[in-house]
């Protein structure tokens, strides 16, 4: 088994049991500026710090790929619900300067086994950067 990172306890992993890996990662951040203006000359711009950053990134969640798609679910859940921050890991690298909490999710469920339950399903994750002082 090859785990590959991990967002709090949902492990990414490549085995011949289990395929759970994030897709479309995109890390973004800002800065934030005031603006002052001024009677009959140029406006002044003064940087007064910076936005927490982003990450965004897709998941295929399948039971076809040994994945319990609602536990997965359940875990992404409680860390939005809960305003749990968790440690985001990719290979070797901890991402960002400390934690992240999930701000927003979007779940489009695919395939539904005989008995109703979910087998498979494409997860949207939005985190934050979560800073301590």
């Amino acid at each position: 088994m090859a785990v590959v990172g991990c967002l709090g306890q949902m492990v990414f992993q490549v085995s011949q049991e289990v395929l759970e890996t994030i897709d479309g990662l995109e890390w973004s951040g800002s800065a934030r500026y005031a603006v002052h203006q001024r009677h009959n000359q140029n406006a002044l711009t003064e940087f007064t710090g910076l936005d927490p950053d982003k990450i965004t990134f897709s998941m295929f969640l399948s039971q076809a790929l040994g994945v319990d798609v609602m536990a997965e679910l359940v875990k992404l859940w409680n860390y939005e619900r809960k305003g749990e921050s968790v440690y985001l890991v990719l290979g070797e690298k901890c991402y960002g300067k400390c934690k992240w909490n999930v701000v927003s999710h979007k779940i489009q469920a695919k395939n539904y086994d005989k008995y109703g339950n979910l087998e498979s399903a494409e997860v949207s994750v939005e985190l934050q950067e979560y800073l301590r002082k």
